[in-house]
């Protein structure tokens, strides 16, 4: 029986490579995205390269619809053996300067949505004894000023999945989650400002940035291996060991870089 994924935020970036990384892997496809018109415009695009897939307009942060979207995955494909929750917002802005509404924004879309999706997937997870994949980033694990409400977000994306995991362990579902470096994506472009303003421009140069193609490859093997944390970069791996053993210098060398960024956020 042909297995079926169902991802949130797939039109672009990470989420998009992985409809066609699983969609060439003879997977069935359903895929959620905020905008009507690129959802099924995505779709066309994925039925093209002879994929079995389903777009949906959805956003994460509304429980209804998340309901919907499952009910819709059961109803299409029969099963649901992989979920990825990759949807996700970020935010530059200092702390005391960002408007607690778009904190609590932040939060909804890349905690609530996952939280959401995970509970009404779960049962048919467990039925399917499948896997459960959370995008993270290495803000999960090491907090970066200028990026609370981003971080926050991960850190509460890490532990429920850590306590997810253990409730789960002798049914059979597979959770991981999957912190990858920087990636050639919308997401910096797509970050709010601190009155929620899109800021329509990315500070890095993205085309250094590592692929999505590569990252949807790497999310898809480790997935099939049943990884349990997957942290994807040897700089990524580095800066958690060193955070965890050297917090202190840690602090100084992040405060260093951060005001060293054009332009930057830090107050002297």
């Amino acid at each position: 029986m042909q297995k079926t994924l169902l991802i949130t935020g797939g039109t672009s970036g990470i989420g998009k490579a992985c409809v066609e990384r699983y969609g060439k892997s003879h997977f069935n496809v359903v895929f959620t995205g905020r905008d009507e018109h690129k959802t099924q415009q995505a779709a066309e695009g994925f039925r093209k390269l002879g994929i079995s897939c389903l777009g949906i307009s959805a956003a994460v942060e509304d429980e209804k619809a998340a309901q919907i979207v499952i009910q819709k995955t059961i109803d299409t494909y029969g099963s649901i053996d992989v979920l990825i929750c990759n949807a996700g917002v970020s935010m530059k802005a200092l702390f005391e300067d960002v408007d607690l509404q778009v904190f609590d924004q932040v939060m909804k879309v890349n905690f609530t949505g996952t939280i959401n999706y995970v509970k009404y997937a779960l049962p048919h997870v467990i039925q399917s004894k499948g896997s459960i994949v959370g995008i993270s980033s290495i803000n999960g694990h090491r907090g970066t000023p200028g990026r609370t409400a981003y971080s926050a977000s991960k850190f509460a994306m890490e532990g429920f999945f850590e306590a997810l995991r253990i409730e789960v362990m002798k049914r059979g579902v597979h959770i991981m989650t999957m912190s990858p470096g920087y990636t050639r994506s919308n997401i910096r472009t797509n970050a709010l400002s601190a009155d929620g303003s899109v800021q329509n421009e990315s500070h890095k140069n993205e085309s250094k940035l590592m692929e999505p193609e590569t990252v949807a490859d790497h999310i898809y093997r480790a997935q099939m291996r049943r990884k349990r944390n997957v942290i994807l970069t040897l700089l990524g791996k580095a800066l958690i060991f060193l955070n965890k053993r050297f917090p202190r210098w840690m602090d100084r060398t992040v405060y260093n870089v951060m005001t060293k960024e054009d332009p930057s956020l830090i107050k002297h």
